[in-house]
């Protein structure tokens, strides 16, 4: 059955992965992005070049902090029909609208809580409006902060972030229970794991790191190199987040390989694709930053029936191919702070 869904942050990286999944599955797809400068805009619209050569594909340039510009896509999307009861435009509203960026929530916080809070709050409050059956929030592993169980399960401490990004992503799944509890909204919280691959932010480290590396530029790593993440393939997170859309209640989901690699191991292993050897600087270690990220995803398995399927080695050839197909216009990007 074809149905409708609002993906905010559809020229994300994992916005514009999750439209497409959607796309590519005959429903309908109402995107909303604001292109904003968090990271270069170009890259961007790039992706959202490729959504609106699709069929079944609606864009807004729209704020979701802005509450009467978004709900002017409501209505717009209302005026033609409703689609999960009696008033409902949408199916689900998928919200993968955020300021993403752990250094970057540090220098400009505000901007972070407008998005990932008010902008939240906007969302919610016109689920709640419109009848929509199903909230899905895009969450992070930043806020299990330095909790020293691993790997992280969803019923860990998340009450000590140790970032403002980390907080704001932690104010938002407390306002989507309440929404949950209130007016029962069905609410799927996925708490994603350091996400790359093709065209990805250029802020991440794989990105950063296949850049620099094939330039034969320095590559910074802040500390000594040793901290581990949870590398997680952009489509295997697609997959999760389309797999979520079912009932579920109210649920917290991890989305993560559970393979946590070291940085420099990952530094080896793009420098043993390229053929290069990796120029290594070392800078001081950040105190927003842990020492492992690590998810435990049992329970992604046994709700959703998901786990991944891209190792790692395979996800950073298919990054390296689309750097290399796409390199002459890539290198004129803003890499932005890391």
């Amino acid at each position: 059955m074809t149905m409708r869904y609002l993906v905010t942050g559809c020229a994300g990286f994992i916005g514009a992965h999750v439209s497409r999944r959607l796309l590519h599955d005959g429903h309908l797809v109402t995107g909303v992005d604001d292109l904003n400068d968090g990271y270069d805009p170009r890259l961007k619209q790039w992706r959202l070049d490729q959504l609106q050569s699709l069929p079944g594909f609606r864009f807004h340039r729209s704020d979701i902090a802005d509450p009467k510009a978004i709900e002017e896509v409501f209505a717009a999307d209302a005026g033609v029909g409703a689609i999960a009861g009696p008033r409902s435009p949408y199916a689900a509203v998928i919200n993968l609208a955020a300021r993403a960026g752990i250094r970057a929530s540090a220098e400009d916080p505000r901007s972070y809580y407008r998005t990932n809070v008010d902008g939240v709050l906007a969302l919610l409050e016109l689920c709640r409006t419109y009848g929509v059956p199903k909230f899905l929030l895009a969450s992070s592993s930043s806020v299990y902060g330095a909790a020293e169980q691993v790997p992280y399960r969803e019923d860990a401490d998340t009450n000590h972030p140790l970032s403002p990004y980390a907080a704001t992503k932690k104010a938002a799944e407390t306002l989507a229970y309440s929404y949950h509890h209130l007016y029962g909204i069905d609410v799927a919280v996925l708490r994603y794991f350091t996400v790359y691959g093709p065209a990805g932010r250029p802020d991440m480290s794989v990105f950063y790191f296949i850049r620099r590396i094939a330039e034969g530029e320095p590559v910074v790593v802040f500390g000594d190199g040793t901290q581990r993440r949870d590398f997680t393939y952009v489509d295997d997170v697609a997959a999760g987040t389309v797999a979520a859309l079912r009932p579920s209640g109210y649920e917290i989901i991890n989305l993560g390989d559970s393979h946590p690699v070291a940085l420099l191991e990952l530094i080896e292993e793009i420098s043993r694709q390229l053929g290069k050897a990796a120029q290594i600087e070392r800078r001081a270690a950040n105190p927003m930053e842990v020492a492992t990220t690590w998810a435990d995803i049992d329970k992604a398995r046994r709700l959703l029936g998901w786990s991944p399927q891209i190792a790692l080695d395979e996800g950073i050839r298919r990054s390296i191919a689309w750097y290399g197909e796409n390199r002459r216009w890539v290198l004129s990007l803003k890499m932005g702070a890391r």
